[in-house]
């Protein structure tokens, strides 16, 4: 499964963009979709998770209020939206695919995850 994001780019606080992820390859091999990100200086961690199965989500902290994870099956395409982006918004975002189950139930945890993207900067100033 390959994975590749784009969408990132230089925002002003308050403002919004659309991150993708088209998702190739043996896509009926993933179960657990995620986005992660990475700050400056800083450990990779979760954002959101979408179980295609059902729709169902999580979302990590101030994510829950601000962003919206969304997937189109038709398109193999995974979406991130985020809105009321921040200076702590700023990192590099990451698509992630899980082959179990397990990924998708409860907070997401990057081992659970094996399949990844190249990544797309986000950059939050004014």
């Amino acid at each position: 499964v390959q994975l590749v994001e784009s969408g990132g780019g230089s925002v002003q606080p308050g403002g919004s963009l659309r991150l993708s992820c088209v998702a190739s390859g043996n896509t009926d091999d993933t179960v657990c979709m995620a986005w992660f990100r990475q700050a400056p200086g800083k450990e990779r961690e979760a954002v959101a998770r979408i179980r295609p199965s059902d729709d169902v989500a999580y979302y990590a902290g101030s994510a829950q209020v601000r962003f919206t994870i969304s997937q189109d099956k038709s398109k193999n395409t995974l979406y991130l939206r985020m809105d009321s982006l921040g200076p702590e918004d700023t990192g590099v975002y990451y698509c992630a695919a899980a082959r179990s189950v397990s990924a998708c139930f409860g907070a997401p945890f990057q081992n659970e995850f094996d399949y990844w993207g190249q990544g797309t900067p986000v950059t939050v100033s004014s």
